[in-house]
């Protein structure tokens, strides 16, 4: 059984910093293509970032590229979303996703539909 829970949510000021952590279990995330996505209040869940299962190439949006970063940690079986210079529009509950296959991502990597596995997610809240 095939389980994503996310953590390291909460309310912090503009300018500032959380990381978030997703803990994965039924599946290796070093084998594993991974993402993150959020969904605001009244809006579409949007792509975050991603990472190849090789950890070799990352892939974020233009309004969160250079702000933040995602990393895997082989060792704790678990996804990172660092994320730096938060702006009240990074308001959102944050979901870690998984591609269900291994040593493959799906083609269109930026999409919610190319992953099989979701959390329940993590809310943050962005003050301004």
């Amino acid at each position: 059984q095939v389980q994503l829970v996310e953590t390291g949510g909460g309310l912090v000021q503009a300018g500032g910093s959380l990381r978030l952590s997703c803990a994965v279990s039924g599946l290796t995330v070093s084998k594993t293509c991974m993402a993150w996505f959020r969904q605001a209040p009244g809006k579409e869940r949007e792509f975050v970032a991603a990472v190849r299962w090789k950890a070799d190439s990352t892939f974020y949006p233009d309004s969160v590229k250079g702000r933040f970063t995602i990393s895997k940690d082989s060792a704790k079986n678990t996804v990172n979303l660092q994320m730096n210079s938060l702006k009240p529009e990074d308001t959102a509950v944050y979901y870690c996703a998984a591609d269900g296959r291994q040593f493959l991502c799906k083609s269109n990597i930026y999409g919610a539909g190319s992953y099989d596995y979701w959390g329940q997610g993590t809310q943050v809240t962005v003050s301004s």
